[in-house]
C-alpha cells in the first residue's frame, strides 16, 4: 500500500474515476490508483477536492494537513477509525516489553550516530573521532542490558555528549563553529538548524503516528508529561543521524547555509530566520522526496522510511512477541 505525499506547494488533488490526481497549475505531477492507496499526507499551500475527500473517506484513506514544517494541523478521518483501541493494547504492554524495544531504540541511534562519523572519519584521520567511535560501540552494548529506563536515559545522554563533542570536526566551512549541542533556545547557527530540523522531522513522525491509529502519549523509552507525545520522542531517536544530522552537514560544507544572512539572534538565542528556514524546508523535502530501494526490491521516497518505522510499532503493539526493529543506516 502506497502513502501519498504531496509536499510541493500550490497543488491542487482532484478524483478521476478510481485514481487520485495530482496537478500544480496546467502539469499532471502524478495519479495514484485509490486501491492501492493507504493515506494522504498535504503539506502547506495545497488544495484537495471534495469528491476526492468523499472518495478517500469511502475507502478508510486518512488525510492528513500539515505545515511545510511538519506540524500537523489536523486529519480526516472515516468515523471508524476514531476508536482507539490501540491505546488500550499500549497501556496494557508488559514492562518488559517495554523495556526490550526501548533497549533496541537507543542502540539504533547509537550505532546510527557511530556509523554517520566513521564515514566522516574516511576524510578526516580525527584521534577525538576515532576514540568517541570505540565509546558509541561500547555504550550501544551496554544499552543491551540496561535493566530500566532511567539507566537506559542516562545512556543515550552520554552517548549523545560524546557524539556531539566531536560533530564539529566533520564541518569543513569554517563560519560555522560547533562544540556542544545546546537547546531552548539553540546558541549558535549549528544548534539551530539541528533544532529546527529535529522538530520538523518530529512533527512529521506524530502525524503518522495519529493516521496509524497509536497513541502518542503512551511509548517504550520517553515517558508523557503535559501533553508531551512521548511515542513521537521515541521514533525520532533512530532517525536524528541518519536524517537530520546529515542533512545539517550537507547543508554547511556546501555552503547552502549562510552563516551571516540565514539567521537571527532573538530571545537569547539563535534561529533560523525566514530565508533559511526556506532553504531547509527545500532541502529536507527534496531529500526526504528522494526515491530509495525498501528490503523488498520496491522504491518509494524516503518519507517511507518514517511510515514503515509506526506501522512496526504498530505491529508490536498488536503483537508483542514481535519485537520492535529500529532503523538502521545500512
Amino acid at each position: 500500500m502506497l502513502t501519498l505525499y504531496v509536499s510541493q506547494q500550490n497543488c491542487y488533488v482532484g478524483l478521476n474515476q478510481e485514481s487520485l490526481i495530482i496537478k500544480q497549475g496546467e502539469n499532471i505531477l502524478g495519479e495514484v490508483q485509490l486501491p492501492l492507496l493507504e493515506q494522504v499526507l498535504i503539506f502547506g499551500k495545497s488544495q484537495v477536492s471534495t469528491q476526492a475527500i468523499r472518495a478517500c473517506l469511502w475507502r478508510d484513506i486518512p488525510i492528513a494537513y500539515l505545515s511545510r514544517m511538519g506540524y500537523c494541523y489536523g486529519r480526516i478521518l472515516p468515523i471508524a477509525r476514531g476508536f482507539r483501541q490501540l491505546s488500550r493494547y499500549q497501556q496494557q504492554l508488559l514492562l518488559t516489553d517495554n523495556l526490550i524495544t526501548a533497549r533496541a531504540i537507543v542502540q539504533a541511534k547509537l550505532k546510527n550516530s557511530r556509523i554517520l562519523l566513521r564515514r566522516q572519519r574516511k576524510r578526516l584521520e580525527s584521534t577525538n573521532i576515532e576514540a568517541v567511535l570505540q565509546s558509541l560501540d561500547y555504550l550501544a552494548t551496554q544499552a543491551g542490558t540496561a535493566e530500566t529506563r532511567e539507566k537506559l536515559m542516562g545512556i543515550e545522554g552520554a552517548g549523545a555528549a560524546q557524539y556531539f563533542s566531536v560533530l564539529g570536526e566533520c564541518l569543513t566551512n569554517s563560519d560555522f563553529i560547533f562544540t556542544a549541542r545546546t537547546r531552548r533556545p539553540p546558541g549558535n547557527p549549528v544548534n539551530a538548524i539541528l533544532s529546527f530540523g529535529y522538530q520538523v522531522l518530529w512533527n512529521h513522525l506524530l502525524a503518522l503516528i495519529e493516521l496509524q491509529g497509536l497513541d502518542p502519549y503512551y511509548a517504550s523509552l520517553h515517558i508523557a508529561h503535559d501533553g508531551h507525545a512521548a511515542l513521537a520522542s521515541d521514533l525520532i531517536e533512530e532517525f536524528r543521524a541518519p536524517i537530520v544530522d546529515s542533512l545539517l552537514l550537507w547543508l554547511v560544507n556546501s555552503r547552502v547555509i549562510d552563516a551571516q544572512n540565514d539567521f537571527e539572534y532573538r530571545d537569547g538565542g539563535c534561529f533560523l530566520n525566514d530565508t533559511g528556514r526556506k532553504k531547509y524546508l527545500q532541502a529536507f523535502s527534496q531529500r526526504m522526496e528522494e526515491q530509495i530501494q525498501d528490503d523488498n526490491g520496491e522504491k518509494q521516497p524516503r518519507w517511507d522510511l518514517l511510515t514503515r518505522q509506526v506501522k512496526a510499532y504498530k505491529q508490536f503493539v498488536y503483537n508483542p512477541s514481535y519485537q520492535y526493529q529500529p532503523y538502521q543506516i545500512r
